[in-house]
């Protein structure tokens, strides 16, 4: 192994008597240096992003979400109170109420859904963040208040520093009559802020207090889920309360609740990484034509070597190594190159990203995972191209005729 490994080397960086060896090897190792910094930051920049919509998601979405396993809502019985204070690890929870509704403000109208949230859902999820303007506030005496989601706001004109102009909300009675103020139970809802969470959140949500959705579902003793903020044992209260609760509730996590979201982002960034990969593989044919003229350029050594008792499987481990110190040369350089770019993104923005969105550059997050998987798929790519050199270079005969 050590012969073959140092005689690669040396037809590696040793002299050739054609220059043009020199050039097609440099452009080898030119193609696959940038195929790997291509590959590492196409993986970094999903990372950042899906980092980034992350916490948006942690902003709105709470740790557990506890949800009925059949049905829109459950009833909160003190038993089942007793149960969920018993579990160890609950910081704090809240009882939320969602309906579809009808949204109408000054003129303009749209369905969304109407979120009745209690004095603890701010303890629960981190919604102070997200508000883009206004305040929190979803209740005060006799005032009914809401927090608008950014998308809705913009679609019925909302305007928080309008004071007097209300959301209407309307819901059709569960009796309905024939007249439309008898047929729908409406309410009206003053915007106090607006949120964003940068996902179709933004486009269907109000927030408002537990005691409206109460009054419009005429009904004050069912929630629509649980949701709960733990002290950082997220998978032990979990598997916990699902145990207390069997298969009558659903229990998820973060992840779980946004688990389409987050597959689709899996599978674009690993649908990019492969298109990136199929393209380093087109790339890497130019090593090919370098290792060819190499076995051409050495012929004689191979005969020599042969001659002295080498055999054609040392021959072949030669030129695959050749191929593989061209690939890990070309995969080192790469890795410095993608750390350097990511530098300088991370502090400058190299590329920025058009305005509108919350950020100026496209984020960026470097994983060192990705770097192994990088660097398998580099190595594993040299070795394949290197096979029909090597087999090549393992047929040349141990005499050679002088031309």
């Amino acid at each position: 192994m050590n012969l073959s490994f140092n005689i690669a080397r040396r037809y590696l960086f040793g002299k050739k008597s054609v220059n043009a060896i020199n050039i097609i090897t440099s452009i080898s190792v030119l193609g696959i240096t940038v195929g790997t910094a291509a590959l590492i930051l196409i993986l970094s920049v999903f990372n950042g992003f899906e980092s980034l919509i992350s916490s948006y998601f942690n902003a709105f979405n709470p740790e557990i979400k506890m949800l009925p396993a059949s049905g829109k809502t459950f009833e909160l019985t003190d038993e089942m109170i007793k149960k969920i204070e018993s579990v160890e690890g609950i910081e704090a929870y809240s009882r939320v109420l969602e309906e579809v509704v009808m949204f109408r403000y000054d003129g303009l109208q749209d369905f969304g859904i109407i979120k009745g949230v209690d004095e603890q859902f701010n303890l629960v999820n981190q919604i102070d963040s997200t508000i883009r303007s206004g305040s929190y506030e979803v209740n005060t005496g006799k005032i009914n208040y809401g927090i608008v989601g950014s998308g809705l706001a913009g679609k019925l004109g909302v305007n928080i520093s309008n004071s007097f102009m209300p959301i209407q909300v309307y819901i059709p009675k569960r009796k309905g009559g024939s007249a439309m103020n008898s047929f729908f139970l409406q309410t009206d809802v003053y915007p106090s802020g607006i949120f964003s969470v940068q996902n179709e959140t933004d486009y269907k949500y109000v927030l408002s207090s537990l005691d409206v959705v109460q009054y419009l579902l005429q009904n004050d003793s069912e929630f629509s889920a649980l949701e709960i903020r733990t002290k950082g044992n997220v998978s032990k209260v979990q598997k916990a309360l699902q145990v207390h609760f069997g298969e009558d509730f659903i229990i998820k996590d973060r992840f779980q609740q946004d688990e389409v979201f987050m597959k689709i982002m899996n599978i674009e960034k690993w649908l990019s990484y492969a298109i990136g990969s199929l393209t380093l593989f087109l790339v890497a044919f130019n090593m090919i034509g370098s290792l060819w003229m190499i076995v051409l350029d050495k012929k004689r050594d191979i005969s020599t070597l042969k001659a002295m008792g080498a055999t054609r499987g040392t021959i072949r481990k030669i030129f695959v190594l050749e191929g593989m110190l061209i690939s890990g040369f070309g995969l080192l350089i790469g890795f410095v190159i993608a750390i350097i770019l990511y530098v300088l993104q991370k502090n400058v923005g190299l590329v920025t990203i058009p305005e509108g969105f919350v950020i100026n550059s496209y984020p960026i997050e470097m994983n060192w995972l990705d770097f192994v998987v990088v660097g398998i798929t580099v190595l594993t790519i040299g070795f394949i191209i290197s096979l029909a050199p090597a087999y090549k270079a393992g047929e040349i005969p141990a005499y050679i005729k002088a031309e």
